[in-house]
């Protein structure tokens, strides 16, 4: 096979091409010791990574012309071969190319090392490189079992993702759980002291206490261990005392919440006094999100007292199809009933037109309206229990969080999904190996040829070669009617060269 040279850049050396197949003998074997394929070049060895296309090296002003006439026949000047013969496996410019048999060495075989990045890129995983190819699950029938368990992984990764977003999609609803809350009112008397030596007296006086709690349904549950403050269920309290005794500055006390509110477990009222008192506690509760009273006529109409707006637009559109309001032509617009008529003031109305007609008929919520009594002289301390319902975070929801947050298993299972790729990978060395061995085993002389003339192909490919290096090798090619003008070419282009080199010698210059 005949040596080509690569021109180097102006004013620099010969750049050698980059080295994509090592050879797997040392490049100074030991004395009587051959290369693989005997004396000529030892046996290359083929990676199994995809090949890079070289950089397009530019012509020195020093390198030789080309030989041949111009056109399809002019041909690029190529490096020596280096130990063995070198290729990749990118076909050629000229569209696909005829396929080829050749044999491919992974890393490990024959004591080839193998070649490292500089910035080496994490190869992403796939579900696909977890399979194992048809020809090793022929020659072991056993991995069948391995297959059975990745269809089964795959099924159960659906379902968990599946279920993910199930959770997902239920967290942005809110999760709310009825509970009850007691509330405990109590009130103390403390009688007239009269001053003596030590004390100066006191007048006589009653003490109002609002307290309260979450009834433990379930004891065993480890989220009611949280707490709750007894005013953090509430958006505000009132107590109107009797406004004839306290006069009408002096008659109520009021709580409500603002964003700088610290949450306490009760409320205590003082007042002197020695009469008995009645007094009205108004609670008005923090519904999140919020709710509203509906107007007494549409409350009548759809069953639904206090709600939330979007449980309100609910029950207003289920009886709007039950009713079969919605309008046959343009379904955009609902056909009022005498009731809705009445309601709504108007016969007809968009879907869009639902939300903004529904604020006037939506109300703040009612109060919790507890009448309490005190009673002066009392010894004992006095104390009454009111049991109201109440909405929590459903405790689920927090599990749910967790669920979706948690990553204890992830890393694990991470860990194993590299070790399965590792092996898979492994594997599919190992059978590359066997292929090779076995083409090699079964017709040496042929196998050797065709991987010679791929990789011939491959050299061609990989250095930009036109033309055809195998006629070129043969005498034959040399005695076409083109060769005389390329000899007179290529003379003239040499002595011209020669010309200039001795003008700028001498100093001659052409005027």
């Amino acid at each position: 096979m005949s040596q080509r040279f690569q021109a180097a850049p102006s004013g620099g050396s010969p750049v050698p091409p980059q080295q994509r197949y090592q050879s797997p003998m040392p490049p100074n074997p030991p004395p009587g010791r051959m290369g693989y394929g005997g004396p000529g070049p030892s046996f290359p060895v083929q990676r199994g990574f995809p090949p890079q296309q070289p950089p397009n090296l530019p012509m020195g002003n020093n390198a030789p012309p080309p030989v041949g006439p111009p056109g399809p026949h002019q041909r690029v000047p190529q490096p020596g071969f280096p130990s063995g013969l070198r290729g990749a496996s990118t076909p050629g410019p000229g569209g696909k190319r005829a396929q080829d048999v050749r044999g491919v060495v992974p890393p490990g075989v024959m004591g080839n090392a193998p070649v490292k990045s500089e910035f080496p890129a994490k190869k992403k995983k796939k579900i696909a490189d977890k399979i194992l190819p048809q020809k090793v699950r022929d020659l072991v029938p056993e991995s069948q079992a391995y297959m059975d368990l990745l269809t089964f992984e795959r099924k159960l990764d659906a379902t968990i993702m599946r279920k993910r977003l199930d959770i997902q999609e239920a967290l942005k609803r809110p999760m709310k759980q009825k509970r009850k809350l007691r509330i405990f009112i109590s009130n103390t008397f403390y009688p007239i002291k009269m001053p003596s030596d030590d004390d100066e007296g006191s007048v006589a006086s009653w003490e109002l206490r609002v307290e309260g709690r979450l009834l433990e349904d379930n004891k065993g549950d480890p989220n009611t261990k949280i707490k709750r403050k007894f005013s953090s269920f509430f958006k505000s309290l009132v107590i109107e005392l009797d406004k004839e005794l306290y006069g009408p500055d002096n008659h109520l006390v009021e709580w409500h919440r603002t964003h700088t509110t610290q949450e306490t477990d009760g409320f205590q009222v003082k007042r002197p006094g020695d009469r008995n008192v009645r007094c009205t506690i108004l609670l008005l509760l923090d519904y999140q999100p919020l709710q509203f009273k509906l107007d007494p006529r549409l409350a009548r109409l759809l069953g639904v007292h206090t709600q939330t707006r979007p449980v309100i637009i609910s029950a207003l559109w289920q009886y709007i199809k039950t009713h079969k309001l919605q309008d046959a032509h343009e379904r955009e617009y609902i056909n009022c009933d005498k009731y809705l008529e009445q309601i709504f003031s108007c016969p007809r109305m968009k879907f869009a037109e639902i939300p903004q007609r529904l604020n006037p008929l939506l109300h703040p919520p009612d109060p919790i309206v507890i009448n309490h009594f005190i009673e002066s002289g009392a010894e004992n301390k006095q104390t009454a229990c009111y049991d109201i319902d109440v909405e929590v975070d459903d405790t689920l929801k927090n599990q749910m969080n967790n669920f979706l947050m948690s990553t204890a298993n992830q890393q694990e299972i991470s860990v194993l999904d590299g070790k399965i790729h590792e092996t898979v990978e492994t594997i599919n060395q190992l059978k590359t190996n066997r292929e090779f061995f076995l083409s090699f085993a079964k017709d040496p002389q042929t196998f050797i040829h065709r991987w010679i003339v791929s990789q011939t192909r491959d050299l061609k490919t990989m250095t930009d070669v036109v033309g055809n290096p195998e006629e070129e090798r043969r005498a034959e090619f040399y005695y076409q009617p083109w060769t005389n003008e390329a000899v007179s070419r290529y003379f003239f282009t040499k002595v011209n060269q020669k010309r200039a080199e001795l003008e700028q010698a001498l100093g001659i210059r052409n005027s």
